[in-house]
């Protein structure tokens, strides 16, 4: 009768049986792999083999097993760099911590930014780069692609994200490719609660550095000089005054910025382009995710498990300041529940 042969987990396949034991040698100790005791092949007690249960790939002995084969470790770099083209959430080396506040920035957080190169040569990269990406284009670059695109033009630390918190998705997808990217979050002192609950979410899930950007005066203090509610009274000045100058003024370290712009959200968007540049701030202007409708930007979070705001399922796809920000119908454009009544579409920082 012929033997029964099995399956090593160790990748020897041996014999089964009594006689196997007289013939198997043992493994030598000093190879990879080898078992850390004798394998029992032998018939136990009840006439019943004991299967071989091969331990799963990764397991944490593996590098126990190299050193004592005389072998060094693998590289700690070299193993971090077995994982998915996309990673999921999760921060293994992200720069941050708590946010940070820009103007507790100041020249030290500068001065690790590489020296900011002139206008003319960011306008001119800004314009190949649109032409490279093959903006509007039936063949258009991916999101992916745009951001490999800044990655292998700027440095992470001349780079900054605006996000909303209305969710993480652009954060999630610039930092793909760089990790450790500024995140700007325009705190005005209007937000829900339900956004800083997405702004913490991001700050401790995320590969980023959230950088609270604070307007010059506090809400009371803007109160008392102005009167109460200046939003209700001359919402153009109020945007200007608690979001367009503090990010103005937050953008002047970098050469490029991010932002969530879709040609979907409004007609004053419709024809958003991939790359361009921002004359008003000075600087590269980026928009990965011009092309995407409200329900990728939902199909990716759900995919990735990306932080997303409690307020997009309760009827605010546009989310904004709570006194300016209403809820939306069915089927009515997702940005009219914003500055709803007071004549009011864009808060003036996606304006040229």
């Amino acid at each position: 009768m012929p033997q029964l042969v099995r399956a090593h987990p160790d990748g020897r396949h041996r014999a089964q049986g009594p006689a196997a034991a007289r013939r198997r040698r043992r493994a030598d100790p000093r190879l990879p792999g080898a078992p850390r005791r004798r394998t029992r092949l032998g018939r136990p007690r009840g006439g019943r083999h004991r299967p071989h249960r091969a331990r799963p790939q990764g397991h944490r002995d593996g590098a126990r097993r190299l050193r004592r084969a005389g072998r060094a470790p693998l590289p700690r770099r070299a193993r971090r760099r077995r994982r998915r083209d996309v990673r999921r959430v999760g921060a293994p080396s992200r720069r941050g911590g708590p946010p940070v506040s820009a103007r507790n920035l100041g020249a030290a957080g500068r001065a690790t930014r590489p020296t900011k190169r002139g206008a003319d040569e960011l306008r001119a990269l800004a314009e190949a780069g649109n032409a490279a990406l093959r903006n509007g284009a039936a063949d258009e670059a991916s999101a992916y692609e745009v951001v490999a695109w800044v990655a292998a033009n700027f440095s992470t630390d001349a780079a900054a994200v605006a996000c909303s918190m209305a969710d993480a998705v652009l954060p999630h997808v610039v930092a793909q490719s760089l990790p450790g990217v500024d995140v700007l979050f325009l705190d005005t002192g209007y937000h829900f609660a339900k956004t800083y609950e997405t702004r913490d979410l991001v700050a401790a899930a995320l590969d980023v550095r959230i950088v609270d950007v604070r307007p010059e005066q506090t809400v009371a203090e803007q109160d008392a000089q102005l009167g109460a509610e200046l939003f209700s009274r001359d919402p153009n000045l109020c945007c200007a005054r608690r979001k367009v100058e503090p990010l103005q003024r937050s953008l002047g370290g970098y050469e490029l910025w991010f932002t969530g712009v879709r040609r979907d959200e409004a007609p004053t968007r419709t024809n958003t382009p991939l790359v361009q540049w921002d004359e008003r701030n000075g600087l590269v202007k980026v928009n990965p995710l011009a092309a995407w409708s409200f329900d990728d930007l939902l199909d990716y979070a759900g995919a990735f498990g990306v932080p997303v705001n409690d307020l997009l399922g309760q009827g605010y796809p546009s989310i904004g300041c709570e006194p300016c920000t209403k809820r939306v119908a069915p089927g009515e454009d997702p940005r009219s529940g914003r500055w709803a009544g007071l004549g009011k579409t864009e808060c003036g920082l996606h304006s040229d």
